[in-house]
């Protein structure tokens, strides 16, 4: 059963993932200007309706982080265990499952929220540092009840030589930390929230080997994505008049190709729930 610090560990997950949906422009993603589908095949309402549905699984997974790692002497914390990275794989299934009769989407997002909630129930106190830390240390267990069925981003992966969702999971996901090190610059200089998010989404997408795209457009394709993208970054950042056209550029240019960097969204939502999380905190603590 899962308590009140679990569900809102959730709430907070699902918040990051809805706030992710409503920026806009976003380059070849689903966004408030594609209500009904017509570009990105996404029915945004869609889409929000059904990351709601993420909740109960991500509250599940917080549950069983508690109860399931381990203590040690050196640490009052739990430690990950083999036997929790295998409850969060059963838990991670039955909640795709959920979202899918909701209406589908989010399988990456769910993949590194999960994650990254489970291991701040671990330990409540940690940073968002510490927080990917522990994220790697419970990605580096396998768990042994996956269906051994290769997925797309898999065989993507073993294809191109790409990190691919585990791998970034298993280095402590350093596209998450870069997009909280961009939020951090892009607020110091003064810019909307909205184009700090923006900027940060698009500093993960100038270097993620994104499957998604790997899969749609090939290397030659990613690498035109992220030129993009870095285009965008050295113009000064969306909250210039140069980076902005740039942007409006690149976004127009992804739609008429049907390129989408969706593994870049879901990294992205992750380091809006890291960054949220000082403020979770202080709200469970009053």
């Amino acid at each position: 059963m899962s308590s009140r610090e679990d569900e809102t560990l959730a709430r907070a997950a699902v918040t990051a993932l809805t706030g992710q949906l409503a920026l806009a422009p976003k380059p070849g993603l689903p966004d408030p200007r594609d209500l009904g589908a017509r570009v990105t095949r996404r029915d945004h309402r869609m889409l929000r309706w059904s990351a709601k549905a993420l909740a109960p699984g991500l509250a599940a997974m917080a549950a069983a982080a508690r109860r399931t790692g381990e203590p040690t002497p050196a640490l009052r914390t739990g430690e990950p265990t083999p036997a929790l990275r295998t409850e969060l794989g059963a838990i991670g299934r039955c909640t795709e499952h959920s979202v899918g009769l909701a209406g589908g989407g989010h399988r990456g997002a769910l993949w590194a929220l999960g994650l990254l909630v489970a291991a701040a129930a671990l330990d409540p106190r940690a940073d968002a540092r510490d927080i990917a830390a522990t994220a790697k240390r419970i990605a580096a267990h396998t768990d042994r009840r996956a269906p051994r069925r290769p997925s797309r981003g898999s065989s993507v992966s073993a294809k191109y030589g790409a990190a691919g969702a585990r791998g970034e999971a298993r280095t402590g996901f350093p596209h998450v930390r870069g997009a909280l090190d961009a939020l951090t610059t892009s607020r110091a200089a003064g810019a909307t929230e909205e184009q700090t998010r923006l900027d940060a989404l698009l500093t993960v997408i100038s270097t993620l080997q994104d499957t998604e795209l790997l899969y749609t457009a090939g290397p030659i394709g990613l690498r035109h994505v992220q030129a993009g993208a870095r285009t965008v970054l050295e113009a000064g950042g969306t909250a210039t008049e140069a980076g902005a056209r740039a942007l409006a550029a690149l976004d127009a240019d992804l739609h008429a190709r049907a390129w989408s960097p969706r593994g870049s969204a879901g990294l992205l939502a992750g380091a809006l729930f890291l960054d949220a999380l000082p403020v979770t905190a202080r709200a469970r603590a009053a």
